[in-house]
């Protein structure tokens, strides 16, 4: 049987293992998969955000208050790709892309790095897509909020 860089050792159990030695994934796998992953949103927030709104104004008459709104639509896609990254690694577009979300050492990133790196895309994409232009100046070629969360965009060999 052989070992995988994210089996048992490389998860937190046992000894430390040694950084994850897969390589990144490409610019242009990410660039594609995070498209792929905001049509995937869409529909999300179809069903998670916007369905219950319109259905609170048809029935109920009212409109929620607008911070309501925002929070309601950050909390769903909290949900949404939290819990793919913890669970996997993956979202859809991910395992099209094959690419996979992985800690430093190469095993299933933990609640507080899923949580930092959606915080910190929010601003990475908002300043005009610096933090994802800071992968062509990153020395592994990560986007800023993974640099920051600890994480990283590997190449995954299955989907």
């Amino acid at each position: 049987m052989t070992s995988r860089p994210d089996s048992t050792l490389a998860s937190g159990q046992g000894k430390p293992a040694a950084p994850d030695q897969r390589s990144p994934a490409s610019l242009v796998r990410r660039l594609a998969s995070m498209l792929y992953d905001t049509l995937l949103a869409l529909a999300v927030l179809f069903l998670a955000w916007l369905l219950p709104h319109i259905l609170l104004g048809l029935v109920g008459k009212v409109m929620a208050h607008p911070a309501l709104l925002w929070g309601h639509f950050f909390l769903a896609l909290l949900l949404y790709f939290g819990w793919l990254w913890l669970h996997g690694g993956q979202t859809l577009a991910m395992k099209t892309w094959r690419i996979r979300l992985v800690n430093a050492n190469g095993g299933g990133i933990q609640p507080l790095q899923a949580l930092l790196r959606y915080l910190l895309a929010w601003p990475s994409l908002g300043f005009f897509g610096a933090g994802l232009v800071w992968a062509l100046f990153d020395r592994d070629g990560q986007f800023l909020h993974d640099r920051l969360a600890g994480t990283r965009l590997v190449n995954s060999n299955h989907a």
